[in-house]
């Protein structure tokens, strides 16, 4: 791609830095390596078909895994606004699938949006992909990392945590709203982007590989709670694959899933305080609705979020999942079925342990997935989520009384 190699060639011959305002270069990064990606997606940007001039290029948002960036054209009378991300390779063994399954995703939703904006109790969003000036719909680097550009969502903000029990139920509301849009969007036109996302078993089988290196048992070795985040697990290890046995059983089925329904991909109107969009699409892929069900509970109703200073301020919120489970039952009355119905409890209970497994793990292979910003960061990830299973378990028989 020859536009790819210009790119290369003019970060590799400039010392990079971040920038804002065309030329004005603010401060260099502690790592020159990482120093040059906020210039690479200013250069990248410039692909992408947008009227008018680059005007800067700044971190934007707070995501465990990409690296996202809010860039700003302007003409002499209007002003763009969209989003520029690099998808890593490291991360997602083929990136493309990821926009693929972008593009079959958005096309069905927005022919759905606008045939419903009649009917509908508010202006529901959807991320726009947005083509190079060449008509694709991302860039490759000579890393074989993918960028893409898409629309930034009107006039709404995300928030880490639940506000207040009125967010609890957009959030269920978004959610719901989501599944029911795809729910006739069959998950076979659909590639895997992340084989084996939100498959418990092989989570927890990539536990059992990680802890038995050298660097792993000197890690459990000096550290107590490491140990007792082991023994957790071991004694719930016959429960991680309670979904996936319900699946081979024929009990569940595949259908189209966002991935990483979290509060944080949840916006909310500006103006009304409504939810207007879900974001964050790199996990869409066939799967069980009850993992983004599990997901968003797990994160709306723990409100000391997923790096609580104090373990004991962990709880599983009984209000909030009441009333994220009504705006959740709004739509989902359409599409869930008897037997759906029947695992909730489970999902609910699995993610939180799902997500510690995954936290623990990486903090044994020494921190090569999710981005950490101290040392033992993934261990402390990896503590939260596990006091919130204890208290979805102190708590099951108010869950399930909710649940009906």
């Amino acid at each position: 791609m020859a536009a790819q190699g210009k790119v290369e060639h003019e970060v590799a011959k400039k010392k990079i830095k971040p920038w804002r305002d065309g030329n004005a270069l603010a401060s260099p990064e502690k790592n020159h390596k990482l120093s040059l990606i906020p210039m690479r997606a200013a250069l990248i940007a410039r692909q992408f078909d947008v009227p008018g001039r680059l005007v800067s290029v700044e971190p934007y948002g707070s995501g465990n895994v990409n690296d996202t960036y809010l860039a700003i054209f302007r003409t002499t009378f209007s002003e763009q606004r969209f989003v520029v991300q690099r998808i890593r390779k490291s991360v997602f063994p083929e990136p493309e699938a990821i926009m693929q399954n972008m593009r079959v995703l958005t096309d069905h939703c927005h022919t759905k949006l606008e045939a419903e904006i009649d009917q509908s109790d508010r202006i529901w969003q959807l991320p726009k992909i947005i083509q190079t000036k060449g008509g694709e719909d991302w860039v490759t680097d000579a890393e074989g990392d993918l960028w893409r550009a898409i629309s930034q969502i009107a006039s709404a903000q995300a928030f880490e945590s639940v506000k207040h029990p009125e967010h609890a139920h957009e959030v269920g509301y978004v959610l719901g709203h989501f599944h029911r849009m795809v729910s006739d969007l069959p998950p076979t036109l659909l590639r895997y982007a992340l084989p084996g996302f939100h498959v418990t078993p092989g989570y927890l089988a990539k536990l059992d590989a990680n802890k038995t290196p050298s660097r792993a048992r000197d890690l459990l070795q000096a550290s107590p709670e490491a140990k007792r985040a082991l023994l957790f697990v071991e004694e719930r290890r016959a429960r991680c694959s309670v979904l996936e046995d319900a699946l081979q059983r024929g009990e569940l089925k595949l259908r189209t899933t966002h991935g990483d329904p979290k509060v944080g991909n949840v916006m909310i109107d500006e103006a009304t305080g409504r939810g207007t969009c879900i974001v964050d699409l790199d996990t869409v892929q066939p799967g069980l609705v009850h993992y983004d069900i599990g997901d968003a509970t797990r994160s709306a109703c723990n409100p000391a979020g997923e790096d609580a200073a104090n373990l004991s301020s962990v709880i599983f919120d009984l209000e909030l999942f009441t009333t994220i489970y009504r705006g959740y039952q709004s739509h989902a009355k359409d599409f869930l079925s008897q037997n759906d119905h029947r695992h909730l409890f489970d999902c609910i209970h699995l993610i939180p342990l799902e997500l510690g497994i995954r936290f623990l793990a990486d903090h044994l292979a020494g921190d090569t997935y999710f981005k950490v910003r101290y040392p033992g960061h993934n261990l402390r990830r990896a503590l939260v989520q596990f006091k919130l299973v204890e208290s979805i378990e102190a708590r099951e028989a108010s869950i399930r009384k909710i649940l009906g």
